[in-house]
C-alpha cells in the first residue's frame, strides 16, 4: 500500500471506485446535484480535487492522496490546515472492496508521517460514534478520542513515536 498525490494521472481512476464502490456523501461534500453519481456530481468530484491540487501551500490548504494497494487506487486521504498552529484535519474513504484488510491504518499511519515531515504537530479527525471502521483505524494509530454533541473527536499528537500496530 503506498500514498499517490492526487493529480491528473489518479483522478480518473479515484473517481471510478468511488462511483462503483462509495455514496456521494461520503467521498465528497455536498453538490445541488441529482441523486447518485450523476454527470454532474462526477464533474464536481473532479473539481473538488482539482482544487486541491497545489497542496497545503495551495489555495485551500489541502493535500489528498489516492490510497494505492495491489497497483489500483482504492481510496482517498487527506489533510486539510486548520486554524491552529501545526495542526491539519484529516479524512479518509475507501471502496467497499479494500474496506477490512488494514488498509485505512496503513493508509492513515502514512498520511500522519506525511503530516509531520510537514512540520505538524498534531493530526486531528471527525467521525459518527457509529462508524467502527473509522474508531478502529484512529484506534490503531494512537488517536485520543472524545465523543461530544453526536460527534466522535480524534486527536493525534505527532510528538510521540507512531504504533506500529
Amino acid at each position: 500500500m503506498r500514498l499517490e498525490p492526487v493529480d491528473e494521472r489518479n483522478l480518473e481512476p479515484l473517481l471510478s471506485v468511488a462511483a462503483a464502490e462509495a455514496e456521494p456523501e461520503d467521498v465528497m461534500p455536498p453538490v445541488d446535484a441529482p441523486a447518485g453519481w450523476s454527470l454532474a456530481r462526477r464533474d464536481a468530484f473532479r473539481e473538488f480535487h482539482r482544487a486541491s491540487l497545489g497542496g497545503l501551500n495551495g489555495p485551500t490548504g489541502t493535500a489528498m492522496y489516492a490510497i494505492v494497494s495491489g497497483g489500483e487506487v482504492v481510496g482517498m486521504v487527506r489533510m486539510t490546515r486548520r486554524e491552529e498552529p501545526g495542526t491539519v484535519e484529516t479524512g479518509m474513504w475507501l471502496g467497499r472492496s479494500a474496506r477490512g484488510r488494514g488498509l485505512g491504518a496503513a493508509a492513515l499511519r502514512q498520511l500522519l508521517n506525511a503530516a509531520a515531515a510537514a512540520g505538524m504537530h498534531t493530526v486531528v479527525a471527525n467521525t459518527t460514534p457509529d462508524n467502527a471502521g473509522a474508531i478502529s483505524v484512529l484506534r490503531k494509530c494512537g488517536a485520543e478520542l472524545r465523543e461530544e454533541d453526536g460527534s466522535l473527536h480524534a486527536r493525534m499528537s505527532l510528538d510521540s513515536a507512531l504504533p506500529i500496530r
